[in-house]
C-alpha cells in the first residue's frame, strides 16, 4: 500500500513536471492577431479596424445588431505595410484608409518604407472601398484623409500640401474628377477638420517656429486665417453649429538666451473665434502658471474636443496626473471629471456628444496602477463609473449603438476586438486567433514594488513560470519611450506587445524576466513623469535600472551572477549605460537600436554654445550631455553585447549603432551584431520582428543558460 502511494505521488510530480516542462516557439506567441485603429460611423452604427495577422494587414468591419466581423480588403503580404487613417463616411457607405508609412516615427513618417525589398516601392496612399465590399480605390499618394461630412468628398495631405478628391465617381457631378489641390501655402499643413455644414475646412499651416490656424471656403478662393497671432496655434475643433473654432495656443519659439539643464514651464490655452476676417479671439480656458500645468504630453495631448455647444472637452496635467476636464463654451472655471491618482488615455466623444470615454489605470483592484480599465463620465459632471474592472486590459473604447466597443486584453488573453451591449461583453475577433498561440502556458506576470537608489517608489513585472525554489538566470527588460508603462498584461501598442510577448517567451525557456517602470515614464504622476537630472541632463533614471538589478541579486530565486539585461529605442540607452557603467552587475546584454551618444541624437544649437545667443550653463550642458551618454563610459564596459538596428530607423538613426560599435571594436569588447536592412524602428515586417526576437532570446540562452 505504501509502496502503490509513492508510485501515485511520484506518478504525479512526473506529470506536473511534463505540464510545466512545455514549452512553445516565439513564433507561436506571435501569431496572435493585433487590432489597431478602431473608429465608428457617426452614428454608431458601424465599426471598422485594422487588423495584423503575422505582418498581413486588413481592414474589418461590422455593424449592428450582429456586429460580425468581417474582412473588407484582401491585402495577402507581409509587406510592411501599415494601415492607419481609419474613417467611416457619415452616410456609412466607404470606409478610408492609409496604406504605407511609419506613422510613430520621430520624422519621416508619412515616407514610404520598403522592408520587403521590393524593386519598385510602394508609395504611401489614400484608398477607398464601400463599407459593402468591393475593390479598392487608390486615391492618390497622400495621408491623413477627413472626408466630408455631406459625404461627398475627401481632404488629405500631399507634399505637405492640402487636396480634395471626389469619393462617389459614379456621380454625374462635373467637377473633381481627378483630385486636385486645395490651396497651397507656405509651411506644411495639417489637422485638417471639416465644419458640421460641410462647406469649410479648418487647417493649421506650420510655419516652424510660429503656426497659424485658417479655414478655407469650398469653391471661394481666399485662404481666412484666424487671429494670427506671434504665438503656436494648433488643433482647430468647429463648435457644433460651425459658426466658430476653438485652438490650443502657446507661445511661439524664441526669446532671451535661457538654461538647457533646467525644466521649463510650456504655457497654453484654449482659445475660440468667430469667422469674421480680423475678430480677435477670446480666452475660453487658461492653463496654471506652474510646471504641471504646461502643455500635456501625454496621449493625444490635450485631446480638445467640442462635443456640444455649451461644453468643450480636454485634459490637463495641472493637478499632478493627466485628467479629463471640462469647461463651458463661453469660458470659466474647469470641472474635474475624473478625480483621483491616475492617468487618462486615449480620449474620445459619445455618438450623442454627452459623455466621454477613455481608459485609465485605475479600479477596485491594489494593482490596477498597472493596468488600464475602459471609464465612462458625462461632459457636464464628475460621475466617473469604471466600465471593465478586473485582471484585464482594457483601451480605445468608441461607442456604438447599444453600448460601446473596445480593445481588451489579459496577462494570458491576447488583445482582441470587444463588444460591450449591456453588461455582455463579446470578443468579436477571438475565432481569428490561431491554435498554435499557447494562452494556457502563459504565466501570469507579478507586481512588484521597490525602492530606487535615491528613495524612490519604482514599479515593476516579474515573469516566473516556476514555484521560485530554484535561483534562474535573470533578465532586466526596460521599456522604450521613454513616456511609456508596462502592464500586468499584454500593451495597447504592438511596438510593446512585441517586448510582452518575448517576456513570456523567455520566462518559459527558464529565465527570470522584470519589466521596470523607470522614472521618465507615464502612469504614476508628473512629478515621476518629468523627474529632475533625467535624460541627456544627467540620466537620474538610471538609477532606477540599477536599483532593479540589485533587488533582483537579493532575491532567492535569482542567481546573482547571471543578471541580463535589454531594451530597444530609450530602453536600449539604458541597456548601453548598464552595461558600461554596471559590468559585474549586467553580465550580458542586447541593446536594441539604442542612443548612445546625446550630442548626435539631441544636438546642442551652436549658437546657443558661443555668441551673444549662448546660454548661461553652456558648458555644464555639453559637459553633462556627453556623462549622461554611453559613450562616456566605454572604458569601463567589459560584458557580451548583442547590437541589433534597421537601417531605415526614423527614430533613433542608425549611426547611433555604428559609432558606439566603432569605439567598443577599440576596445575588444566582445559583441555580435544583427542588421536589419530597409526596416523601421517598429518592425513594420512580422519576419523581421520574429528575427530580431528570437535573436534576441538565442543570445540570452548562450550567455546565460549555458
Amino acid at each position: 500500500m505504501k509502496l502503490r502511494c509513492l508510485f501515485v505521488a511520484l506518478l504525479f510530480v512526473c506529470i506536473q513536471v511534463g505540464a510545466f516542462a512545455q514549452n512553445f516557439t516565439f513564433e507561436a506567441i506571435k501569431s496572435y492577431a493585433f487590432p489597431t485603429e478602431l473608429v465608428r460611423s457617426k452614428k454608431g452604427d458601424k465599426i471598422a479596424w485594422a487588423l495584423d495577422e503575422k505582418g498581413v494587414r486588413n481592414v474589418y468591419v461590422a455593424e449592428s445588431p450582429a456586429y460580425m466581423a468581417r474582412k473588407l480588403t484582401n491585402f495577402k503580404e507581409d509587406d510592411g505595410q501599415e494601415l492607419s487613417s481609419i474613417s467611416i463616411s457619415d452616410d456609412g457607405k466607404w470606409v478610408l484608409f492609409v496604406r504605407g508609412g511609419d506613422h510613430g516615427a520621430n520624422f519621416d513618417d508619412e515616407k514610404a518604407v520598403n522592408p520587403a525589398g521590393n524593386t519598385d516601392p510602394q508609395t504611401v496612399r489614400v484608398m477607398q472601398i464601400a463599407f459593402v465590399g468591393g475593390p479598392i480605390r487608390i486615391i492618390s499618394e497622400g495621408d491623413f484623409p477627413v472626408i466630408s461630412p455631406d459625404n461627398k468628398v475627401v481632404s488629405y495631405i500631399k507634399e505637405g500640401q492640402p487636396w480634395v478628391s471626389k469619393l462617389d465617381t459614379n456621380e454625374n457631378e462635373d467637377f473633381l474628377e481627378v483630385p486636385v489641390r486645395l490651396f497651397k501655402t507656405r509651411g506644411s499643413v495639417h489637422s485638417l477638420t471639416w465644419a458640421p455644414t460641410g462647406n469649410k475646412i479648418a487647417f493649421v499651416a506650420n510655419r516652424g517656429d510660429h503656426s497659424f490656424v485658417g479655414y478655407v471656403e469650398m469653391g471661394k478662393p481666399t485662404v481666412n486665417w484666424l487671429d494670427p497671432s506671434f504665438a503656436k496655434d494648433f488643433s482647430p475643433r468647429w463648435s457644433p453649429d460651425g459658426t466658430q473654432i476653438a485652438f490650443i495656443r502657446t507661445p511661439a519659439e524664441g526669446g532671451s538666451a535661457d538654461s538647457l539643464t533646467q525644466r521649463k514651464r510650456i504655457p497654453w490655452s484654449i482659445r475660440k473665434v468667430g469667422l469674421l476676417n480680423g475678430e480677435k479671439s477670446t480666452l475660453v480656458w487658461d492653463a496654471p502658471n506652474t510646471y504641471r500645468g504646461s502643455l500635456p504630453t501625454t496621449h493625444g495631448g490635450t485631446n480638445l474636443f467640442w462635443p456640444r455647444a455649451d461644453r468643450l472637452i480636454f485634459t490637463s496635467y495641472h493637478d499632478g496626473w493627466p485628467h479629463a476636464y471640462s469647461v463651458g463654451s463661453a469660458g470659466g472655471a474647469a470641472l474635474l471629471l475624473s478625480p483621483g491618482e491616475f492617468m487618462v488615455e486615449h480620449v474620445s466623444v459619445s455618438a450623442d456628444g454627452n459623455s466621454v470615454f477613455f481608459d485609465a489605470n485605475t479600479g477596485s483592484d491594489g494593482t490596477d496602477q498597472d493596468r488600464r480599465h475602459i471609464c465612462q463620465v458625462s461632459v457636464d459632471k464628475a460621475d466617473m463609473k469604471v466600465l471593465t474592472p478586473g485582471k484585464g486590459i482594457e483601451w480605445t473604447a468608441v461607442s456604438v449603438l447599444g453600448g460601446y466597443a473596445y480593445i481588451g486584453a489579459g496577462a494570458q488573453k491576447a488583445p482582441q476586438l470587444m463588444l460591450a451591449i449591456g453588461s455582455n461583453a463579446q470578443s468579436l475577433t477571438a475565432s481569428l486567433i490561431p491554435a498554435e498561440f499557447p494562452e494556457k502556458l502563459l504565466v501570469e506576470p507579478k507586481q512588484v514594488i521597490f525602492k530606487s537608489l535615491d528613495g524612490l517608489t519604482i514599479h515593476g513585472q516579474v515573469f516566473d513560470n516556476s514555484n521560485g525554489t530554484q535561483k534562474k538566470p535573470t533578465i532586466i527588460f526596460v521599456h522604450g519611450g521613454p513616456p511609456r508603462q508596462m502592464l500586468l498584461g499584454w500593451h495597447y501598442s504592438d511596438y510593446y506587445s512585441n517586448a510582452y510577448a518575448l517576456n513570456q517567451y523567455l520566462a518559459n525557456l527558464g529565465f527570470v524576466v522584470l519589466s521596470v517602470n523607470y522614472r521618465l515614464g507615464i502612469g504614476y504622476g508628473y512629478d515621476f513623469h518629468h523627474p529632475k537630472s533625467a535624460g541627456q541632463w544627467g540620466a537620474s533614471e538610471y538609477l532606477d535600472i540599477k536599483a532593479a538589478g540589485e533587488w533582483l541579486a537579493q532575491q532567492s530565486y535569482v542567481d546573482a551572477k547571471k543578471i541580463g539585461i535589454y531594451g530597444g529605442s530609450y530602453g536600449g540607452y539604458l541597456t548601453a549605460l548598464a552595461l558600461a557603467r554596471d559590468s559585474k552587475l549586467f553580465v550580458a546584454g542586447v541593446d536594441i537600436h539604442g542612443v548612445h551618444d546625446w550630442a548626435h541624437q539631441r544636438e546642442i544649437p551652436v549658437e546657443l554654445l558661443a555668441g551673444p545667443h549662448k546660454v548661461p550653463d553652456a558648458e555644464w550642458a555639453t559637459s553633462l550631455s556627453f556623462r549622461s551618454s554611453p559613450i562616456s563610459s566605454i572604458d569601463t564596459w567589459k560584458s557580451p553585447v548583442l547590437f541589433i538596428h534597421a537601417d531605415d530607423d526614423r527614430n533613433v538613426p542608425f549611426s547611433q549603432s555604428i559609432d558606439l560599435i566603432n569605439r567598443l571594436q577599440k576596445k575588444k569588447v566582445p559583441m555580435e551584431t544583427m542588421v536589419i536592412v530597409d526596416d523601421t524602428h517598429h518592425w513594420m515586417k512580422f519576419s523581421n520582428a520574429i528575427k530580431v526576437f528570437q535573436g534576441t532570446a538565442d543570445y540570452f540562452k548562450a550567455k546565460l543558460l549555458k
